[in-house]
């Protein structure tokens, strides 16, 4: 028997696409038609595993789960293997526009174009014109309709111009969309029928959001036509190509050296005989005992000792954030940290201090040079017109609604990058003493105020205030991002940032890159490294003035007309970088708590300016 021909697959997308921008329930525009991305059930082929528990369990907590596998979407496969193999689509939207050209003597800025379903196309996706029988070519219309939770479906073109009149409908009459301007804008476009009674602006939509398109019916058509549930949210008009149309929640985790996993295994089997001790020379008598002889078996007491001091703090009790994991970890390095090998996850040496040590560099503790690191990143899910990112300690929110990204989750997709970093720990007591100062409590109330009348306009998010700590930190990082680029030979976009603000242990900033080849590893970021307080010195050079001074430093957070509510002293001109390289959407920035700037509000931390 023969075996079937193999599809001939009518698009391509990277792997790494489809965790960031092209995930279950995404729209795209393929050379001949326009899709949306189908449900994981549907990404055939073979998919490798990722092993990454710290994650695995993370995730499986926040989609309420026994457990999940973190795979690798599926390749496209040798064009010869007559396997199917891939990611399937469904053709969405089913309503089109006609390409048909003015007509002679016709005005180019009034265009009336046919508006028809999927059924009224002929073989090849062609219109016959009512009158001419000539084919017009089509194209997918621009509008759809979608709610706040990821449903999402076709406009009904005669209920939006009848309502619940179904006589034209009935009677098939043709649909036009005018374009009455060349503007594009909602104004200018006419949804009309040929009946003549009924024509509609597509900006009433702006004035009638939940008259207009009706209650969601709860579609969700990358999971299969029939695939719909209850909703109670009102529909909303979507472009197809807008930047608001998907939002991918991602999770990632820094893979932590194995010698440390064991290290902490270890402790927590002996931990009631070595919580009370005060150096290593308790840990030295207590292993003694034959049960902690035992379970410190090969593990040194300086390497007990540190795993001890990391664990003071209270809130050891619970469950430990994403961040407060790596932090702990990037603390505990002294000379080195993990194992300097190919096929490592993780290797850091710390930089001398005689190296680095300058009058503007008081605040920081120590610099780790990251030589080797590994990033597992994950989608967990998606939502539509607003964003829900991972919060300051990098969880995702338990409470938000995502859309499912298949009809029973048991994988997800996503991907591993190698990569190199630079981690600079600050001294806990010097951002303290910053922290009192009344110059700092002042803005943080300023930065605070902008926070809540975001927050009064998005009720629904579950956002939080990050902190003057925070927010210090990540503008630093931005600052540190912008600087390096111009160095180190990766463009801006590919370095990326984790903030650790975390009072009970510590503050620090990781500057890394990563790529699922060799491309993340090329040494750039290490080189820097090694001149890191040259670095930092260009970085606050770069903050003091920004271009659009003094408009910049002088912004209020809760200015009602910027309309910047998360942005203090931060604009395109100083702060804000790709949102790839944001861990925050370039949102909770102001340089004016890192350097002093030109409105002198004497509360920045780098109080030792640079010459």
């Amino acid at each position: 028997m023969k075996a079937p021909q193999r599809k001939r697959p009518q698009g391509q997308l990277r792997q790494g696409q489809l965790i960031t921008t092209f995930g279950p329930g995404a729209m795209t525009d393929l050379p001949e038609r326009s899709v949306l991305i189908a449900g994981l059930e549907d990404w055939v082929g073979e998919r490798e595993l990722i092993s990454e528990p710290r994650l695995s369990a993370k995730i499986a907590n926040l989609l309420k789960i026994p457990s999940v596998r973190l795979e690798t979407p599926p390749s496209a496969g040798d064009i010869e293997d007559q396997r199917i193999t891939g990611v399937r689509a469904y053709r969405f939207p089913e309503w089109f526009v006609t390409q048909d050209a003015p007509g002679k003597g016709q005005d180019e800025s009034r265009r009336s174009r046919y508006l028809v379903h999927v059924r009224a196309l002929a073989r090849g996706n062609a219109f016959i014109h009512p009158e001419t029988r000539k084919r017009l070519s089509v194209v997918p219309v621009r509008f759809v309709r979608a709610c706040r939770l990821g449903h999402i479906g076709d406009i009904d073109w005669y209920f939006f111009l009848h309502g619940n009149e179904n006589t034209c409908r009935n009677q098939g009459r043709l649909l036009y969309l005018d374009e009455r301007g060349t503007s594009g804008d909602l104004s200018e476009i006419w949804i009309r029928c040929s009946c003549g009674k009924a024509e509609r602006s597509m900006a009433q939509i702006a004035l009638q959001k939940a008259e207009v398109f009706g209650r969601c019916d709860g579609a969700r058509p990358w999971l299969g036509p029939a695939m719909k549930e209850k909703c109670d949210e009102m529909n909303r008009l979507l472009v197809r190509t807008a930047s608001n149309a998907y939002f991918p929640q991602r999770m990632s985790v820094i893979s932590l050296p194995e010698r440390v996993e064991t290290v902490r295994e270890a402790v927590s089997a002996v931990w009631d005989f070595l919580e009370t001790a005060e150096d290593e020379g308790d840990v030295a008598r207590e292993r003694r005992k034959a049960k902690v002889k035992e379970a410190l078996e090969g593990v040194s007491d300086a390497e007990v000792w540190a795993e001890i001091q990391v664990r003071r703090a209270p809130s050891q009790v619970q469950e430990k954030s994403v961040k407060y994991a790596e932090l702990e970890t990037l603390i505990s390095a002294n000379e080195e940290l993990g194992e300097d090998r190919p096929e490592g996850v993780f290797y850091a040496r710390a930089l001398p201090q005689k190296e680095w040590d300058k009058p503007w560099l008081k605040g920081i503790e120590k610099v780790i040079l990251v030589q080797r690191l590994r990033e597992v990143m994950a989608l967990v899910g998606f939502t539509r017109f607003e964003a829900a990112a991972p919060d300051t300690d990098g969880e995702l929110d338990m409470g938000v609604r995502r859309a499912d990204l298949a009809r029973n989750v048991t994988w997800v997709p996503a991907v591993e990058n190698r990569g190199e970093g630079i981690f600079l720990l600050f001294r806990r007591k010097a951002i303290e003493d910053w922290l009192a100062k009344p110059s700092v409590i002042e803005r943080a109330v300023q930065l605070r105020r902008g926070f809540d009348a975001w927050k009064a306009e998005h009720s629904s998010s579950s956002r939080k205030f990050g902190g003057p700590a925070y927010i210090m930190l990540h503008s630093f990082a931005h600052l540190m991002i912008t600087t390096i680029a111009l160095e180190c030979g990766y463009p801006a976009s590919s370095i990326r940032e984790r903030i650790y603000a975390i009072p009970e242990i510590g503050y620090g900033v990781l500057l890394y890159t990563g790529s699922s080849d060799s491309e993340g590893t090329l040494g750039g970021l290490i080189e820097v490294g090694r001149r890191i307080a040259d670095t930092i010195h260009n970085a606050l050079e770069l903050g003091a003035l920004c271009s659009n001074d003094p408009v910049c430093s002088q912004h209020l957070p809760e200015n009602p007309h910027a309309r910047s509510f998360l942005l203090g002293a931060a604009c395109h001109g100083c702060l804000l970088v790709a949102e790839t390289s944001c861990e925050q959407q370039n949102d909770l920035l102001d340089r004016s708590l890192v350097v002093r700037t030109v409105q002198g509000a004497d509360s920045e931390f780098f109080h030792e300016l640079p010459n």
